[in-house]
């Protein structure tokens, strides 16, 4: 097979695990309405723990897990992270016939600990199996079959788990004692199938991988750029402030995706249909990825597109917070739009120039998606005080995009603190 074959190849199982990352991580959206109902969650940030069990993981095992990786190679230690996500997915069982919060949590960490270890196999490789000029417009094609799943996922879960979301609402709050209880018992079996559906899929999917066309790379050896001056990685400013801004980055996603229901309630929806709004914050990012993938770097440095969708995603926050309604849930899921670009911009320009540190800092950026855990949970402490509320707590959202897009203007460019630009 010929070297642009193989590339070809890779690429095309890599969209396949892409879309799997995607399918897996966007189920949160309903999962938070789901649990919120059978767990009798509180109000504010206890329903957004579901973020933070999740997305701290990436933190927490990020760095262990380019560890694990140096050992097992990528192709292995990629059938290895499927089947931990297929163990945190077979939590669920149990979790859901105690109606225990805290097992579901568990199970998200588990789920979240085995996405750490194939993302940070498959980011790297992404980026650095062409061009890196061109690694944004591959990164994109990623996106695109990540949020394709998740598009389709919170419908279906959504269809599964809050199909008679409405009518059990209006139920629940008319049943009390054992038969509330018992009430609450029947709903919670309903997340057994689908999630004993995955946790086959995600072992299956494991035993295929070794037979997968994808070639060991090594990243540090593919890297554009070989530094041995013995610099350590944390020398690198567009490395460690690329990492801040996809902390922020990440952050803002979440909050765009999976806040969004819960909005959607707050401006006078009903759950049957605000349990589908994630879907329609995905579906602009696939938008926006598209338009990545057409323009980067025809039309459009990584640069300036990271720039541009920071000034977007400032402007629909602020019309969000002056509008009221569908007009201000419009806006909040027209934010995929401003997001999608921010991710494949920000990976190529925080690793570019790093040598031999490329895989240590693919893991530092693989940290950074703890932003998904830590903003969620911020959000809905802000939202939850009398004086602030669900929309005004969407300001949290633009010192965010004000920091990304100054590293889209200016941060990446530094190579040393002492501010020497490229």
């Amino acid at each position: 097979m010929s070297s642009s074959s193989r590339t070809t190849s890779a690429i095309a199982f890599l969209g396949a695990l892409f879309f799997l990352f995607g399918f897996t991580t966007w189920i949160n959206g309903p999962l938070i309405s789901y649990l919120k109902i059978i767990c009798e969650l509180r109000s504010g940030a206890e329903p957004f723990y579901v973020t933070s069990a999740f997305y701290i993981a990436y933190f927490v095992t990020a760095l262990p897990m380019s560890r694990v990786l140096m050992i097992t190679g990528m192709k292995r230690g990629m059938m290895y992270g499927l089947w931990t996500m297929a163990l945190g997915a077979l939590l669920f069982v149990p979790a859901a016939q105690m109606r225990s919060y805290p097992l579901f949590l568990a199970g998200l960490f588990i789920i979240g600990t085995g996405l750490s270890l194939l993302q940070t196999a498959s980011n790297p490789y992404i980026t650095v199996v062409g061009p890196i000029e061109s690694a944004a417009a591959r990164i994109s094609i990623m996106g695109i079959c990540n949020k394709m799943a998740g598009v389709i996922a919170p419908i279906a879960l959504g269809a599964v788990l809050l199909g008679d979301a409405d009518a059990l609402q209006s139920e629940l709050a008319l049943l009390q004692g054992e038969a509330h209880d018992v009430r609450l018992n029947e709903v919670a079996t309903r997340v057994i199938f689908p999630y004993s559906i995955m946790t086959a899929v995600l072992f299956g999917l494991g035993m295929l991988v070794r037979f997968a066309p994808l070639p060991e790379l090594d990243p540090e050896v593919e890297s554009n750029t070989d530094t041995g001056d013995g610099r350590s990685v944390f020398s690198f400013p567009n490395l460690v402030l690329g990492v801040v801004a996809l902390f922020l980055y990440v952050g803002v996603e979440v909050i765009a995706g999976d806040t969004i229901p819960s909005y959607g309630e707050a401006q006078g929806m009903p759950l049957s249909e605000a349990k589908h709004l994630t879907s329609w914050t995905l579906v602009s990012m696939v938008i926006g990825y598209i338009v990545g993938i057409l323009a980067i770097p025809r039309f459009i440095s990584q640069s300036r597109a990271l720039l541009v969708s920071a000034l977007l995603g400032i402007g629909l926050s602020v019309a969000a917070l002056m509008l009221d309604g569908r007009a201000s849930v419009a806006c909040i899921a027209l934010l995929g739009l401003a997001n999608a670009l921010m991710w494949p911009a920000i990976w190529p320009l925080a690793i570019d120039g790093l040598g031999r540190h490329t895989k240590t800092a693919s893991a530092l950026l693989i940290m950074a998606i703890a932003g998904g855990a830590v903003l969620p949970p911020v959000y809905g402490a802000l939202a939850a005080i009398a004086g602030v509320g669900p929309r005004a707590a969407y300001w949290l959202l633009v010192p965010c995009y004000l920091f990304i897009g100054w590293y889209g203007l200016y941060g990446w460019r530094q190579r040393n603190w002492a501010g020497a630009g490229r």
